[in-house]
């Protein structure tokens, strides 16, 4: 019996056909013989943070800027501080490691507006405490061989005590240290090259080199802690700074050191405003004769303690500006949209600051999970120590602040505190302001 005749189309779907499976076949045959794709290197992750929330009652008026001090007064604040998110990723095959932290500051975002005693009463915006997000940490690291360290990006400045002790479970009171934070910015971060290395004996060295400060945010009220760069969207490193710091961790629940920050503000300023006038002057050449130079020196010893019932922490910081008369000359006549404060600058600032307390938890019947410290602070912050004799030594800016409190922690994780601060002013002539505190939180 004879096969019927194919017709014409059915023998174009034969070889079409045909055509599909060859080639799935060749395909298939191809990935089989092609290797497999390289397999990533395991990637460890490390989620971490912290929050601090703040209740305040004060009995005194926000302005110190009266003949008598700050008026009497009764008024209360709520603060949601801070939220501080962080991550950590590596490549422990590789030596790398990329940290970053992001804080959320006052619960929000955007700007807010201020009244500034300081500018005479002057209604300001403030963009930088009216709640914001801020990349505080972000760099990459390089192991170099078991104990040195290379990293490159944004980090904290190694200066003084909160570059290290910056958690609300790192230190006692219900706020950080206030005389650190009214001379140089509060948890300073700039970017540039660090290197750490742990050397024998317990020594930790730090080496940095980072962008300076900018010299238009300086005033008599904070030193030189607003020249942080976050006005602008760019950071400005014409002029840089280099940091070195020495910390010994030899003995079990101490360390002590010192370091040293040395850099030049006046190239960082938004403009060119701070030269050297000369004649015959290059009109093409932006500062032909050269700039007025403001170097800025600071040094500082610190001391931390948390060994058995007994936690401490102390600090010694001294400032330098040079040239701080021709800086605030300059600094008088800037604008009004800078929103700085515009008062003159002092020569030379000290910060001192320290806080012990003992952990009373078994003496009251808690368990190991439970830490409970009844403490005492010392703040002690001068704006204008020993200032050239052209300007006023203000009593205004040396700041006494007496505290006594409580700091209670759960598993190193959960925390609450309770204090009542005495504040003084430098001169009998200025009322007292008193002030409690309570904070709560988390660290994990």
């Amino acid at each position: 019996m004879r096969a019927a005749p194919m017709t014409f189309l059915a023998s174009r779907s034969l070889l079409m056909s045909l055509g599909a499976v060859s080639l799935l076949t060749a395909v298939s045959a191809e990935a089989q013989s092609a290797p497999p794709p390289p397999s990533r290197p395991p990637l460890t992750l490390d989620i971490g943070g912290y929050a601090d929330l703040q209740f305040a009652y004060f009995n005194h008026g926000e302005n110190q800027n009266r003949a008598g001090g700050s008026q009497r007064d009764s008024r209360m604040a709520f603060d949601t501080t801070r939220l501080v998110l962080e991550l950590e990723a590596g490549l422990p095959e590789y030596g790398l490691k990329a940290e970053m932290e992001v804080e959320f500051e006052h619960g929000g975002t955007g700007a807010s507006l201020e009244l500034e005693y300081e500018e005479f009463g002057e209604y300001e915006m403030e963009v930088d405490r009216g709640g914001e997000v801020l990349v505080e940490e972000l760099y990459l690291a390089k192991t170099l061989g078991p104990e040195v360290t290379l990293s490159v990006g944004r980090f904290y400045v190694a200066v003084g005590t909160l570059s290290e002790f910056y958690r609300p479970t790192d230190y006692l009171g219900t706020i950080r240290d206030e005389a650190e934070t009214l001379v140089i910015p509060n948890t300073w971060d700039e970017m540039g090259l660090q290197l750490r290395w742990r050397a024998p004996w317990g020594l930790r060295l730090t080496g940095q080199l980072i962008n300076g400060l900018d010299s238009t945010g300086f005033s008599s009220q904070l030193w030189v802690s607003a020249g942080h760069q976050r006005r602008f969207e760019l950071t400005r490193a014409t002029d840089l700074a280099v940091v070195a710091r020495a910390d010994v961790t030899r003995f079990d629940g101490i360390i002590f050191g010192a370091s040293a920050y040395y850099g030049d503000t006046t190239r960082n300023r938004p403009k060119p405003d701070l030269v050297r006038q000369c004649e015959n002057a290059n009109p093409n050449v932006v500062a032909p004769c050269g700039y007025v130079s403001a170097p800025l020196l600071i040094l500082d010893a610190h001391l931390s303690v948390q060994r058995g019932p007994w936690r401490a922490k102390a600090l010694v910081l001294w400032g330098h500006l040079e040239n701080a008369e021709l800086v605030s000359q300059r600094n008088a006549r800037l604008s009004n949209l800078l929103d700085v404060l515009r008062t003159p600058v002092s020569d030379n600032a000290l910060a001192l600051w320290g806080e012990l307390g003992f952990d009373v938890a078994p003496s009251v019947g808690l368990g190991e999970a439970h830490q409970l410290f009844p403490y005492v602070r010392l703040d002690y912050a001068d704006t204008q120590f020993k200032p050239r004799e052209s300007l006023f030594n203000n009593p205004r800016f040396r700041r006494t602040v007496y505290t006594v409190g409580a700091a209670y922690t759960l598993r190193g994780v959960a925390v609450a505190k309770l204090d009542f601060s005495h504040r003084r002013l430098g001169s009998d002539a200025f009322r007292p302001e008193n002030t409690v505190r309570l904070s709560t939180g988390f660290s994990y």
